[in-house]
């Protein structure tokens, strides 16, 4: 496999990884995540997913992290 190739595939699997990973935050983490439970509109979980498909790693680390304590109550 050509250098080319590898990086073609591995651009292929983040940018999946990414859309992925965006579309399940947006629909079921983005509140989770947020410091203070609040509401979010339609329009700005439109507005997180492509910075959520890019920064996916980042996005999914502080989600899993966000599980693990407990939720406050405002």
């Amino acid at each position: 496999m050509s250098t080319g190739m590898f990086l073609l595939y591995g651009l292929a699997f983040y940018a999946a990884a990414g859309l992925v990973t965006a579309v399940l935050f947006v629909l079921f983490g983005v509140t989770r995540a947020l410091p203070h439970p609040v509401s979010v509109t339609v329009g700005a979980r439109i507005l997180f997913i492509p910075g959520a498909a890019l920064l996916w790693p980042w996005v999914l680390a502080r989600w899993l992290k966000s599980r693990q304590r407990p939720r406050q109550r405002p």
